[in-house]
């Protein structure tokens, strides 16, 4: 068997009809799993049954049935149900824009080590981009300056600065992000190429703990 996310996964699927190598009974039985979610995301999306029905262009009744499981619509009316879910979903969800810190504080690769410690200091912050010519090309971090003072390591941050932390647009989902902050300290944020903030864990946790 295989595991498909019911909005985006199903959307393919049926769009490709039966993919090759997928067992007709399998299709089927994942096409039954998919609908008993419909509910669920429904009602996690705050849309009454008749409201979703008017988005997905499809009778209330049909939503009902589905809902309650008496019904297996035709693939056309599955995929408009689905669609419009996906595209609500998408609208209500959060974007790294609405809780990024717009102001970016860093360093350049030819900064004195000592320097980078008194910038972090002076704002209170535990890790900083290495940015040259608008572009990141690095990471320094308490950890990093920690390491290179007790082991005498470097004077420059170029000689100790990590990989550049990812850069996401400024419209990536608040799941992606945090996807992200699971493996990366920070995530830098674009806009048509252009640098216009940065998300760490402290931001998103200010964000979600504001609710």
């Amino acid at each position: 068997m295989f595991a498909l996310n019911p909005l985006v996964s199903y959307k393919n699927i049926i769009d490709k009809n039966i993919p090759k190598g997928i067992n007709i009974n399998d299709f089927y039985h994942l096409i039954m799993r998919e609908l008993s979610e419909i509910k669920k995301i429904r009602k996690s999306l705050g849309l009454s049954q008749t409201e979703l029905a008017k988005r997905a262009n499809v009778s209330q009744s049909l939503i009902a049935k589905v809902e309650s499981g008496k019904i297996d619509p035709t693939f056309t009316k599955t995929k408009k149900i689905f669609e419009a879910l996906s595209y609500l979903q998408n609208k209500e969800e959060t974007k790294v824009a609405e809780f990024m810190s717009k102001k970016i504080i860093s360093v350049s690769s030819d900064n004195d080590i000592m320097e980078s410690i008194e910038k972090m200091k002076k704002f209170e912050i535990s890790q900083m981009p290495v940015i040259e010519e608008h572009k990141v090309i690095g990471l320094v971090s308490e950890s990093t300056l920690l390491e290179a003072l007790i082991n005498k390591k470097g004077k420059k941050v170029s000689d100790i600065m990590e990989d550049s932390p990812p850069t996401v647009s400024k419209t990536a989902s608040i799941n992606v992000v945090s996807d992200l902050l699971r493996h990366y300290p920070m995530v830098m944020v674009s806009d048509n190429g252009k640098l216009v903030g940065l998300a760490t864990k402290s931001d998103l946790l200010s964000k979600l703990y504001k609710g």
